[in-house]
């Protein structure tokens, strides 16, 4: 049977005046059921809308019994209204009662009805509640009518999130309001409770419905070419998208954006009566919605360049610049992002900043790396992280156990705030602890530096007392600035490094890039294994002249005073010392040309690359000190990717082949006499950092937020006792078992704070 005449356009034009009277939530809907019904001349028009305990509530009907209405509820698996919510697809029936997955309601009276037809109600991809029309008779719904019925979902899904149909049964809301509780990685740890903002806001779109469809399709068809013309230009640039993407990337994104199956459906929703914007944001929010569902990453991943695509006609079309705005920000602010580069995020007013929630991002990112250094809380890889939540949102941050919260109930709310109370609390235990000397009960002292990277860090040495810099991150500067920093930026940095820290020890760390460490103004170099490619020393003994200008600005800095410097990613004795050979060219380059030098100038290598294992003693005889760098050893001791959620969970730090590891160093190095400390993630881990003063380790580089619970831990222990105990451990452990339930219950006899 026929649609009636004017089709879509014709329905939401009586929906935009039905939208404009003014009478209540419940008579606008009632009305609206009425206007599709006729409008596709079925006998019942029913709305159903998710809320918030997951069940679908009959909210408005025309053709079914009224006194159903707020009385009938599905599970959100139940029937064919609960398989449209699950699969956010379309279904057209023309004898629902055959379809294995019909049901019915006694008190809705819909059992004499034949033909089925429900969309779901999206939003952002994500499901609010189904619209369904039925007949009596045995028809079949046309492609026009189905394309009508899509097109009313969508100004629907947009009455129910914007909170108008809140009041129409109590607890009822919609799957865009409700609660939600996601768990993804942690990236530095702490509690922020506060409102969302995005870092780039989704684009609103409020003009849904087209005064004249002819100047819509115009706009739609300029939108594209120009979109088409910016991507291309950006491929043949071989420019990166918003950070440094690769050229594969671009290519992917140029490949959507000439697809003719997504063009056609937003020219197809344009002429059904919208807006050519309302028209993208429909379209995909349908694309959305099919991807979160699928099983292949691969897909799910092009999820994001098809938003990406959408963010750009959306602006286009609406006149708003690309990006998310950055600066002053709103008392307790959660930022909301994709992802997030470390010079975006400082770009922020970090007064009002509470914490940070990333669709993308490990715990080793550049982003984690500077949020751990500013002591903001943060959690990474959240699936869908933006559209999960809008601006303004209630919203709490768990980095430590790398879970958020979206609009928390209010029992929720009130645990976090006590958790946080509790965390607050002992903050003020440890910064008594400040000026206490981290000494064990038998009086081995034990030494507590800071990681840093950025001169705001470098606060944290007062707040938390500790010794020195054990590790200073030198590529950060590298990778906030938009080109090279140069010499004399490099030593002014470095001279303001050394002003801020006085007399305490400060150890400079090389450029470490390469590997998951792109500089956005260096070109990208395609390796099939990054991490064990062209990084860190690799690049500086085959780019001289980028080591010399670091060290030369670091010597020239460093003058009158004492340095020490270490250099990333050493494999083999002999890269040492030809690094050892540069800096001793440009010692000698300053002195010729008069500048003074550093009072004392220590060399060191960091041990994170194994074959170091089997060359310790002549690294330690060649080598100022050592330093462990315990997140890329664990990585290539294992042959686990740290950043791969599959496996990075697959070895424990404190098993028997890692203590093992651990142990061959810190006994060689005292043997040879040569200074070593642990500036890796597990140093900073109460647990971890017991086992390795058992093992002989006496130094540790940590983050500022470490400091206290760690010292915590070595007041309260005697070294020669644990190292009894994993003496004992280890000769055990022969399966290469963990240490981590004997280390734990020893702590929990002995009452050491972990």
């Amino acid at each position: 049977m026929p649609a009636a005449p004017g089709g879509p356009r014709l329905l939401l034009r009586r929906l935009r005046e039905a939208m404009a009277e003014p009478v209540s939530a419940q008579a606008r809907l009632d009305r609206i059921v009425v206007l599709i019904a006729a409008n596709v001349i079925a006998e019942v028009c029913s709305v159903y809308v998710l809320r918030d305990d997951n069940t679908l509530e009959l909210f408005a009907t025309e053709g079914l019994n009224r006194e159903a209405v707020h009385i009938t509820r599905l599970r959100a698996d139940e029937g064919l209204v609960g398989l449209i919510a699950n699969q956010a697809e379309p279904l057209s029936l023309s004898d629902a009662q055959s379809h294995p997955n019909f049901s019915y309601r006694p008190e809705t009276g819909e059992e004499i009805y034949h033909a089925f037809l429900g969309v779901p109600l999206l939003r952002a991809g994500n499901t609010l509640g189904v619209l369904v029309v039925q007949n009596k008779t045995y028809r079949v719904y046309s492609d026009e009518e189905i394309e009508a019925l899509q097109t009313t979902a969508m100004v629907l899904a947009e009455m129910i999130a914007s909170g108008e149909l809140q009041a129409l049964a109590p607890g009822a809301g919609s799957a865009a309001r409700r609660p939600v509780s996601q768990r993804g990685v942690p990236l530095a740890d702490g509690i922020g409770l506060g409102h969302v903002v995005l870092h780039e806001p989704r684009i609103v779109v409020k003009r849904l419905i087209a005064e004249s469809v002819e100047p819509e399709v115009v706009r739609l068809e300029e939108a594209i070419e120009d979109v088409r013309s910016a991507i291309d230009e950006l491929v043949e640039r071989g420019d990166g998208i918003g950070s440094n993407e690769s050229r594969e990337v671009l290519e992917t994104v140029r490949m959507f954006a000439h697809d003719k199956g997504w063009l056609r459906r937003m020219r197809e929703a344009v002429q059904s009566g919208l807006t050519a914007e309302a028209a993208v944001e429909r379209v995909q929010s349908d694309n959305r919605a099919r991807m979160m569902r699928q099983s292949d990453p691969y897909l799910r991943d092009r999820l994001h360049d098809l938003d990406d695509l959408a963010n750009r006609l959306l602006r286009r079309l609406i006149g708003h610049e690309a990006g998310g705005g950055t600066g002053a920000l709103p008392e307790n602010a959660i930022l909301v992002a994709r992802s997030m580069g470390p010079a975006a995020l400082l770009d922020y007013d970090r007064a009002n900043l509470r914490g940070v929630v990333l669709e993308e991002g490990g715990p080793t990112s550049h982003i984690a790396i500077v949020a751990r250094a500013l002591g903001i809380p943060a959690v990474g890889e959240i699936a869908n992280a933006t559209a999960l939540c809008d601006s303004g949102d209630a919203i709490i941050v768990d980095g430590g156990a790398g879970e958020i919260q979206v609009r928390p109930s209010p029992e929720i709310e009130s645990a976090y705030a006590e958790q946080a109370r509790l965390r607050a609390r002992r903050q003020e235990q440890y910064r008594a602890l400040r000026d206490v000397p981290a000494t064990t009960r038998d009086k081995v002292r034990i030494g507590l530096h800071l990681n840093a990277g950025l001169l705001i860090d470098l606060s944290h040495l007062a707040e938390t007392g500790a010794e020195g810099i054990g590790l200073f991150r030198t590529e950060l500067q590298f990778m906030v600035a938009q080109r090279m920093p140069s010499a004399a930026e490099q030593q002014t940095l470095y001279e303001a490094v050394f002003a801020a820290t006085g007399d305490l020890p400060v150890t400079i760390r090389t450029l470490d890039i390469g590997g998951d460490k792109i500089l956005p103004y260096m070109p990208s170099l395609e390796e099939e294994n990054p991490a064990l490619g062209w990084r860190a020393i690799r690049i500086g003994l085959d780019r001289p002249a980028l080591l010399r200008v670091q060290l030369r600005a670091l010597l020239k800095a460093a003058g009158g005073r004492a340095i020490k410097i270490m250099f990333p990613m050493v494999a083999t004795v002999e890269e040492f010392t030809r690094a050892r050979g540069i800096v001793e060219r440009e010692k000698a380059h300053l002195r010729r040309h008069g500048y003074p030098l550093p009072t004392d100038c220590k060399l060191g290598a960091m041990v994170e690359v194994p074959s170091l294992l089997f060359q310790i003693d002549e690294i330690a005889r060649e080598a100022d000190f050592l330093s462990v760098g315990s997140n890329d050893l664990m990585q290539f001791l294992f042959a686990v990717d740290r950043e791969n959620r599959r496996v990075a969970d697959r070895f424990d730090p404190l098993c028997g082949a890692a203590m093992r590891a651990f142990r061959l160093i810190a006994d060689r190095a005292e043997a040879m006499g040569c200074p070593v400390t642990v500036c890796g993630e597990i140093g900073g881990r109460p647990l971890e950092a017991m086992a390795l003063i058992g093992l002989g380790f006496r130094n540790f580089s940590m983050s500022p937020a470490s400091i206290g619970p760690v010292k915590a831990m070595v007041l309260s222990i005697e070294a020669e006792e644990v190292r009894a105990l994993i003496e004992a451990e280890l000769a055990k452990a022969t399966d290469g078992a963990s240490l981590r339930p004997a280390l734990t219950a020893f702590a929990k006899a002995k009452g050491v704070p972990i």
